[in-house]
């Protein structure tokens, strides 16, 4: 599978896209007013103590007070309160960590009120983002990433990921890292760690120790609620998590970010360094690798598929509900089982890809078509299992009911993106909506592609912008069309139609309703 990475730094922020095999799969936005990303470090203070939620609200600079559960409280919480305070103080070094003598862990079954106290300054990692009218979701168990390993500051232990299936190679990682790593530090070994030489793995480590280091020095002389540490930007974590040989372009339109990226390629994949390019700052980045179409049409209410049906997708806050339609375009050759199972194969990998794109969290409920066969149900499901593989947030898929409903849960830790994908319509001034501009011509192929299947000949009339966009030039949209199916559609220019409205003739010149 081709992967490129597509990155346009606009006024706002940045938009990093990610495409497999040319399909827009992921789509972050670095917004510059967004303080407050997964992954950042706060020195917070404690504002209030919610005793029936075993949960304490922390002031940590936005909006809405952030949220920190018992359940996400380091067992060495203790220790870190110690260390926060003497590191505040000035009175912190590395070498006490590693000479540290760790305090009693909490029970896992304790009472926040036990541990926390109003006022009392804590160090936290921001686990969900502000989502809606809730503040950041917070934990006081730190940990930094890299792209083999994952360190916590405390404990001595070292877990290996279960993705790592042989057992050989899992002991020689967990070896090789106890012999490598500092005392007082956990780490996790991730599975792109496998294969990895002790040195690479001891240069992560020692990378990730000055990090640590680097904290303690920030929380010198800080006053809460204050940022201590920032997560990497977006492209950079996307390459960390997933940057492999299947990757072929790394694109962007900003000098600074292509090498930044460059010199963070040659870091950790020195033999990917020549993917990384740089786009220039002239021309639409997006609109040149087929980006912004894609947005257009993959993130409104309907969402079509190339077979010809589509989906529906609704949503509020927790629940997602997403219906799957045939169309009228659908082929009807076969049976109705046959099809609805043709149908519902291409809504699975879409509604995966949905999933993604959208970073759609809490529950989804997608309706098939309906299949009466056992056997067909299993399909979807074990497909729907396979797409979800490259999903790396947190998820679970229930097998379909009798009804053919699928229950997804989804872990959500940013805002779900949201993008308009209507224009204000040119022939009432704003009044009304319309779909985007960038996709009529798609429609107008979908919709004579079909009826060609039918008819003997066909002809359009269109607004004269549009008219003129399909017939100028001599290998022309009309041409290519001609070219592929062998019959010469007849155009014409018609200034009262409304620029996104067009009308087919049949062979008999009469109008073509469509649905």
């Amino acid at each position: 599978m081709e992967k490129e990475l597509i990155i346009n730094n606009t006024a706002k922020g940045v938009d990093v896209a990610l495409l497999e095999n040319k399909k827009l799969v992921e789509l972050h936005q670095d917004k510059n007013n967004n303080q407050f990303n997964v992954g950042d470090i706060f020195l917070g203070r404690i504002k209030k103590i919610i005793p029936g939620l075993n949960a304490v609200f922390v002031d940590i600079g936005s909006e809405k007070d952030a949220f920190l559960h018992y359940s996400d409280l380091s067992p060495q919480i203790h220790t870190l309160n110690r260390i926060i305070r003497n590191a505040v103080a000035g009175n912190y070094s590395e070498l006490a960590h590693l000479d540290l003598e760790n305090e009693r862990e909490i029970h896992k079954d304790g009472k926040i009120a036990d541990v926390l106290k109003q006022k009392d300054l804590v160090l936290v990692q921001i686990l969900k983002e502000p989502i809606s009218s809730k503040g950041p979701r917070l934990s006081c168990e730190i940990s930094l990433a890299s792209r083999n390993l994952i360190l916590s500051p405390f404990g001595n232990n070292v877990g290996v990921s279960k993705k790592i299936a042989n057992a050989e190679e899992r002991k020689r990682l967990k070896v090789l890292v106890e012999s490598l790593k500092s005392k007082n530090f956990s780490i996790v070994v991730r599975t792109l760690a496998e294969g990895k030489t002790a040195s690479a793995l001891h240069e992560e480590i020692i990378g990730l120790n000055e990090s640590w280091k680097n904290i303690l020095q920030q929380l010198k002389g800080a006053v809460a609620p204050a940022k201590i540490y920032s997560e990497q930007n977006k492209a950079n974590s996307i390459l960390r998590d997933l940057l492999n040989d299947s990757f072929s372009r790394i694109v962007s339109n900003n000098a600074l970010i292509s090498k930044d990226i460059e010199e963070y390629v040659v870091k950790i994949a020195p033999d990917k360094k020549n993917i990384v390019s740089y786009f220039g700052e002239k021309g639409q980045i997006f609109d040149e690798y087929g980006i912004t179409k894609q947005i257009k049409s993959s993130f409104g209410k309907t969402v079509s598929m190339d077979g010809g049906g589509y989906l529906v997708i609704e949503h509020t806050e927790a629940l997602h509900v997403i219906d799957v339609n045939s169309g009228h375009k659908v082929s009807t050759t076969g049976n109705q089982e046959s099809i609805a199972l043709s149908v519902n194969t291409e809504a699975a990998r879409e509604v995966a890809r949905q999933l993604r794109l959208r970073d759609m969290g809490g529950i989804i409920v997608v309706d098939f078509i309906d299949m009466k066969l056992a056997a067909n149900r299993l399909a979807i499901y074990d497909l729907m299992k396979e797409e979800m593989q490259r999903d790396r947030a947190k998820h679970s898929i229930q097998p379909l009911t009798k009804l053919n409903l699928m229950q997804i849960t989804r872990e959500r830790v940013k805002p779900q993106i949201n993008i308009t994908t209507s224009e204000s319509c040119p022939s009432c001034n704003g009044t009304g909506k319309v779909d985007s501009t960038v996709l009529v011509t798609d429609e107008i192929y979908k919709n004579i592609k079909y009826l060609l299947g039918f008819h003997k000949k066909l002809s359009l009339e269109l607004h004269p912008y549009i008219y003129a966009f399909l017939t100028k030039g001599l290998w022309s949209i009309q041409a290519q069309w001609w070219w592929k199916h062998k019959k010469w559609i007849k155009m014409e220019a018609n200034n009262n139609l409304a620029l996104m409205h067009f009308i087919i003739y049949d062979e008999r010149n009469e109008e073509i309703k469509i649905n």
